[in-house]
């Protein structure tokens, strides 16, 4: 039987629910990019990376340079590095710029209020009266998400210690795209795997795609244990070695990543697997003509400078792409697309 009474009540549930389902991130792939923070790949569904990579394939000739946008005029990003970067923060600002926007760039931590003592909290909501949303590399794990609990301005994490870097993973699965294909892709992870927060965030996103990951790395950098469990939970073949001459044969995308000497509390386990994985020409001989090689960078000794100019190399292509990408992220967090 009807009841108002009844329907009025069911009705500010559905409303109440709906609006705790639509803030949540596990949820993200239903609500609007408007104000979103970026701190996480497991935050983000299949179908809402392929939003973001959608965009960015129409921006890119924008990020080129061949056609002209000011969808961000008016708008201000600020950057807040409290480590060092030159591809991420300059391709955020290369973003901006092309997108019609300003930017803000906190500079140096020693002539900023920080070397008096100011707390990142505090930084944080002083910059966010400046800012249509705030770009933010921390050395602590955590910082981004902590950040994202102060202010109403969206927080995008530009690398939080060890923990994630998404925009650098939505780069990573444009360039794979662009360069050679997302679904079911065979692909190896070879290098600092312990610490390399790239491939942390890699690899979630790759489990989407039903990749088969190959995982190259020296004992001492393996991947975390309960990555790769949450790998095969997911139904992903992943397959261990310490050579690269093993892996190399079977394979379509290889990822290589810095040994960083930055992570590493003991220099003498740093000296003893710094050039253990070396990419040649002479080792891409025995690999698919069309194997693509990925480098996040900055590269150290990782691979050979004459695989430059093979036409496995994609690295660089791969730092251009963060513009596209980067364009496409504050153009969805900033409303001004959908």
């Amino acid at each position: 039987m009807y009841n108002s009474q009844n329907t009025s009540i069911l009705v500010k549930w559905i409303y109440q629910f709906s609006k705790y389902y639509i803030s949540c991130n596990s949820f993200i792939s239903l609500m609007t990019f408007k104000d979103l923070n970026i701190i996480s790949m497991k935050d983000f569904s299949r179908e809402t990376i392929d939003h973001i990579l959608n965009t960015a394939e129409k921006l890119e000739p924008v990020a080129r340079g061949v056609e002209k946008s000011d969808i961000l005029d008016g708008k201000v990003l600020s950057l807040l590095f409290f480590e060092p970067s030159t591809r991420t923060r300059m391709s955020f600002e290369t973003a901006m710029i092309r997108l019609g926007g300003r930017v803000l760039n906190l500079g140096s931590v020693e002539a900023s209020s920080i070397a008096k003592g100011e707390s990142l909290a505090d930084t944080i909501r002083v910059v966010e009266g400046y800012s249509d949303a705030i770009v933010l590399r921390h050395p602590k794990e955590g910082s981004a998400q902590m950040a994202s609990e102060l202010v109403s301005v969206p927080i995008i994490n530009a690398g939080d210690g060890a923990g994630h870097h998404p925009t650098q993973t939505f780069l990573d699965l444009y360039t794979i795209r662009r360069e050679s294909h997302l679904d079911g892709v065979k692909i190896a992870l070879a290098g600092d795997l312990k610490y390399g927060r790239t491939v942390h965030s890699l690899c979630y996103a790759l489990s989407l795609y039903g990749a088969e990951i190959t995982l190259v790395s020296p004992k001492e950098l393996r991947l975390p244990d309960e990555i790769i469990y949450d790998l095969k939970k997911r139904n992903i073949k992943v397959t261990q070695t310490d050579s690269i001459e093993e892996a190399i044969r079977d394979i379509e995308v290889l990822y290589v990543t810095r040994i960083q000497k930055e992570r590493f509390p003991d220099p003498a386990e740093y000296n003893k697997v710094a050039s253990s994985l070396l990419i040649t020409p002479q080792l891409l001989e025995k690999a698919d003509p069309k194997l693509k090689v990925m480098h996040p960078l900055p590269r150290i000794n990782e691979i050979d400078p004459r695989v430059d100019d093979t036409d496995h190399a994609c690295y660089f292509n791969q730092s251009f792409y963060g513009v596209p990408v980067r364009m496409a992220l504050l153009a969805l967090v900033m409303g001004v697309l959908e």
